[in-house]
């Protein structure tokens, strides 16, 4: 077939600014073909390049006596003791999910658990961070049916329990929703398998599924802003098959076991592309493909198809030629594609062959570590205006507009949709902070959540971006776990735009701030950038994805609140009700400043929640919608009342960072102050759990009928 000739309109739709195709010019020293064009764009992009992010990527804390594997991999490895670890990584699926939300959705889900199984982990738990547009827009309700289908639909299939997430909704994501998913997995922590080819002259293995056409073009896609031709991209959305992708588990793991594994990469953004690219830059080899070997599943693909195409459940391997026989019975046994497609070169080449036709010869190097890096301008967001007064409300008419609110309802019409079960290790399911999942053959547990507050980040992006990870932390602990590690999820608007950009460097600046405060390095990660339709961005969202441990000897804080237990909340209160739960659900406003993050406060009251859990029956950290709404889900997931000392508007509704409720005994809560002021941490009582409605100061409302609200909101406004 005829491959298009190269116009200055075929290069601007690969997304390849002017000054990039003439840096492609000078590293070929010729025109490229159809075929190179579509590997560089692919390359290139944003997606697969982090050309905008790089550079200050580096900054972040990556390392760390837990630490064994950072960045740089399919995911993050870090050690929990006795021989093993946990596999970790979250990673976006935007762009496809606002174009096809199941499949995009989907497909999602499978991209991280392949990430993570890739690394020779068996997935153990999933999570997943929703952001979508106001719930009256006419797209939203679509796109929350068809995207937590999706999750629910592969995720529930290929077996893996989804523990936890959060789900959010604001304006600024009606043309532009997140989809952000996480997969953890355990693995011995001497048996890693890493995507470095090694070895001149070996088989080049393509394993797994058929490749068709579905997917092509679909990294260079999301790395563009969307306008009003969305409808022709969705081609580039992929079709997921979980069943097909648990076959793949299998035949991996079984296969890694032979030896035969010197290296191996999943297929995700730009496919072929990518997995061979990188395999052989991280090895320092070049890679031949011959493309009439690849599996197909269509008819008459051409060469910049089978390169470019996103089919799901699909593997890149470096194989021991000496047990070749050996790895083809594992995937014949599974019934899945196996074929050596290539093999590794000395040279620094990516050569591309097909039927005998040389469709592409370029230095491999240059197509990954040499990719441009850029260090775009970026303006510092300006300093939020003092807050305007807020006036007082009755506080449990204040309780009511947040639990009447998608952001805050209970979400359970969402969790109740994937199967948290599975496995039968689950501790805990979604729906009560942070999920835990038993470590199978032992007594420890992991405890996983996902955070970040978008208004706070979009007011104060350095202070944003530390709560983002001071609210991880205090998930963790507040059910017993100690914070290990975290991954992160970058989703911004354009960076060609020097506020976004500002945004998206303040941000930065507070998440390396804080995980180097409370010693919980990035290990993995994603960027997502160009969220914007018409001209129009997302808030900035960066999404921390966190993972903790609790030790054999150590038990959760996972109990519930009792008749008669005393109400202590550890941590300073100021008031802060800047860019607060109160002020957007409430009062339909959005301003003031981010509350500040004091991190060393972070950690001191952290490590006395862990240190003192002895003494406490039941813990939440207090975030989104202060003490009243802490204090309320915490009485309505008990079953009990609550009684809170005050009604002042502030107190009860603040954002002040930093602070958790505890539950407790009498006699437990002494003991607790007495274990407080020798730390140097800041505790008091602020009521009782008991009796059987909800009670701020004088007003009060029956548990009952706030519970059918929190409860029945969200179904109403989207079953």
């Amino acid at each position: 077939m005829q491959e298009p000739a190269i116009t200055e309109d075929l290069i601007a739709a690969h997304g390849i600014k002017p000054d990039e195709y003439a840096e492609i010019l000078r590293i070929l020293n010729r025109e490229p073909t159809f075929t190179e064009l579509g590997i560089f764009s692919a390359m290139w992009n944003e997606h697969c390049s982090y050309k905008s992010s790089k550079i200050h990527l580096k900054k972040l804390p990556t390392t760390g006596p837990q630490v064994i594997c950072g960045p740089g991999e399919n995911a993050g490895v870090v050690d929990i003791g006795d021989g093993q670890a946990v596999v970790f990584k979250m990673e976006s699926h935007n762009h496809p999910s606002y174009i096809e939300p199941y499949q995009g959705a989907a497909t999602g889900v499978g991209g991280i658990l392949r990430d993570v199984f890739t690394m020779g982990a068996r997935p153990i738990a999933a999570m997943n961070s929703l952001s979508f547009g106001e719930k009256d827009h006419r797209k939203t309700r679509q796109l929350v049916h068809g995207v937590v289908e999706g999750v629910g639909g592969y995720g529930n299939a290929f077996g893996v329990p989804t523990v936890g997430g959060e789900v959010r909704f604001h304006p600024a994501y009606n043309g532009n929703c997140l989809v952000n998913a996480f997969a953890a997995g355990l693995a011995d922590a001497d048996k890693i398998f890493y995507s470095a080819a090694s070895g001149v002259g070996r088989p080049v293995v393509y394993l797994g599924a058929k490749t068709g056409r579905d997917g092509v073009g679909g990294a260079t896609m999301a790395s563009a802003e969307f306008d009003e031709s969305i409808e022709e991209k969705r081609p580039t959305v992929q079709v997921g098959d979980p069943f097909t992708e648990k076959r793949l588990m299998e035949a991996c793991m079984e296969l890694m076991r032979t030896g035969a594994v010197i290296s191996i990469q999943d297929m995700g953004a730009a496919g072929l592309t990518c997995s061979a690219v990188e395999m052989g830059d991280k090895g320092g080899l070049g890679i031949r493909l011959d493309l009439e070997k690849v599996p197909q599943r269509e008819a008459n693909m051409t060469a910049y198809e089978m390169m470019l195409s996103e089919s799901q459940e699909r593997m890149l391997m470096v194989l021991d030629p000496a047990k070749e026989a050996e790895a083809k019975a594992v995937f014949d046994k599974w019934d899945l594609d196996f074929a050596i497609v290539g093999e590794t070169i000395a040279e620094d080449r990516f050569l591309i062959m097909h039927n005998g036709t040389c469709m592409a010869d370029m230095p491999l190097s240059r197509l990954s570590s040499s990719a441009p890096e850029y260090d775009r301008p970026h303006v510092p967001t300006p300093a939020a205006e003092p807050l305007a007064d807020v006036p007082q409300i009755d506080p449990i008419d204040g309780l009511k507009g947040l639990i009447c609110s998608p952001n805050y309802a209970s979400k359970a019409w969402v969790y109740e949709q994937y199967d948290s079960q599975v496995m039968a290790d689950t501790v805990r399911i979604p729906g009560f902070g942070a999920g835990v999942i038993r470590v199978d053959g032992t007594e420890k547990k992991l405890a996983f959540t996902s955070d970040v507050t978008p208004r706070y980040v979009r007011a104060n992006p350095v202070e944003g971006g530390k709560q983002a990870v001071a609210e991880a932390y205090r998930n963790l602990t507040a059910v017993g776990a100690k914070p290990l590690a975290t991954t992160d999820n970058l989703n911004f608007g354009n960076p060609e735009k020097p506020e976004i950009m500002g945004q998206f460097v303040g941000a930065l600046d507070g998440i390396g701030q804080a995980c180097t405060a409370l010693d919980m390095p990035i290990v993995s990660g994603n960027v997502s950038l160009y969220n914007e339709t018409d001209g129009q961005g997302i808030l900035p969202t960066p999404t921390i994805g966190a993972v903790g441990l609790i030790a054999a000897d150590e038990e959760p804080i996972l109990d519930y609140a009792r008749d008669g237990h005393v109400a202590l909340l550890v941590g300073r209160t100021g008031n802060h009700l800047g860019q607060s739960a109160l002020l957007y659900e409430v009062f339909n406003r959005e301003d003031g400043d981010a509350p500040h993050v004091d991190l060393d406060e972070e950690r001191r009251n952290g490590e006395f929640i862990r240190a003192n859990r002895a003494w406490i029956k039941c813990c939440t950290d207090l975030a989104d919608g202060g003490l009243a709404l802490a204090a309320f889900e915490m009485a309505e997931a008990s079953g009990v009342g609550v009684h809170l000392d005050t009604d002042n508007t502030a107190e009860l509704f603040g954002e002040d960072q930093g602070r958790y409720l505890i539950a407790c005994n009498f006699d437990q809560a002494e003991a607790l102050m007495g274990a407080a002021g020798q730390a140097g941490v800041t505790i008091h009582t602020v009521g009782k759990f008991g009796g059987d409605t909800v009670r701020f100061g004088a007003s009060e409302a029956p548990l009952t009928e706030l519970s059918g609200l929190y409860r029945g909101t969200f179904g109403e406004i989207f079953g």
